[in-house]
């Protein structure tokens, strides 16, 4: 399928796989984007013959069919930043994830610095725009251990819901996993991916989170047998479950073998995954932390 007639820009290329639908839009606001040498703006549509080229560099508008929709799952350290490159020159979740020819990378969402665990990227803008959509409802669980005094009534404000600067939030779940005194843990839930919402929730009533980890996304969990740092993509039916999630098409090919993997096969990978990180963590200094 190529570009429809009269497609608004931002999707054309958010499909092309140069950042989310969100994301470009933040470019042509910034005049980052043109269409045959004019300076785009939001509203645009363009045509397939249009001439299109995101800061100076023309992006290749391919057909729907050319591409194959691809999805890792990153289990992100602390400490790293979730952004294609920093001024400062500090890590990202982009710099240990694998190359793809023609194409990018684009995170499903963020994680703040201080928050590890499960992020997923894929090389389809439209899919990445869909799953942080919040009208898809996709759930995201985390774990958050909580210093404090929660109470019961503190955990039925949180489910009931309250008012933060950017609108009214709440969890869908609260579990509590533990802990002693006024440092325990808790998995929490909820159907959307604001900036900092967990903490910015846990903070509305007077605790603090000192550590968090996303630990699922839809029905994907976290694979703890991924060490922090590292990526693995998923097979054919995960990529159709986030498809069909967010009401896209099937995808019909997969960059991965279609047989079957013996246990020592996964036990291979993981310990490639293993050797992989261990050999990035040489190359790269440790950031500090401020």
């Amino acid at each position: 399928m190529s570009i429809i007639q009269g497609e608004k820009l931002q999707k054309v290329l958010a499909r092309a796989g140069v950042g989310s639908r969100r994301e470009m839009e933040k470019y042509i606001d910034a005049n980052r984007v043109s269409v045959n040498g004019k300076v785009a703006k939001l509203g645009d549509r363009v045509e397939e013959a249009d001439l299109i080229r995101v800061d100076g560099h023309t992006v290749k508008i391919e057909e729907k069919a050319d591409r194959i929709c691809r999805v890792i799952m990153y289990n992100k350290p602390e400490g790293e930043l979730s952004t294609r490159k920093d001024p400062e020159g500090r890590r990202t979740v982009f710099d240990r994830l694998p190359r793809i020819d023609g194409e990018r990378w684009i995170a499903v969402g963020r994680l703040d610095v201080n928050t590890s665990g499960l992020m997923l990227f894929t090389n389809d803008g439209e899919l990445a725009n869909r799953l942080m959509h919040p009208s898809y409802e996709v759930e995201r669980e985390y774990s958050a251990r909580v210093f404090g005094e929660v109470t019961n009534e503190t955990v039925k404000n949180l489910l009931r819901g309250v008012e933060l600067e950017d609108g009214p939030a709440k969890f869908t779940t609260v579990t509590p996993m533990g802990g002693e005194g006024v440092n325990r843990w808790f998995n929490v839930t909820l159907n959307e991916g604001r900036n900092r919402e967990v903490r910015r929730l846990w903070q509305s009533q007077d605790a603090e989170v000192s550590r968090l980890i996303r630990i699922r996304y839809g029905k994907l969990e976290l694979d703890k047998r991924v060490p922090q740092g590292g990526w693995m993509e998923y097979d054919l039916e995960t990529v159709n479950y986030l498809r069909k999630t967010v009401k896209l098409g099937r995808e019909t090919q997969t960059k991965l073998s279609v047989m079957p993997e013996k246990r020592k096969d996964k036990r291979a990978k993981i310990n490639q995954i293993r050797k992989a990180v261990k050999k990035h963590n040489q190359r790269v200094k440790p950031t500090k932390r401020k």
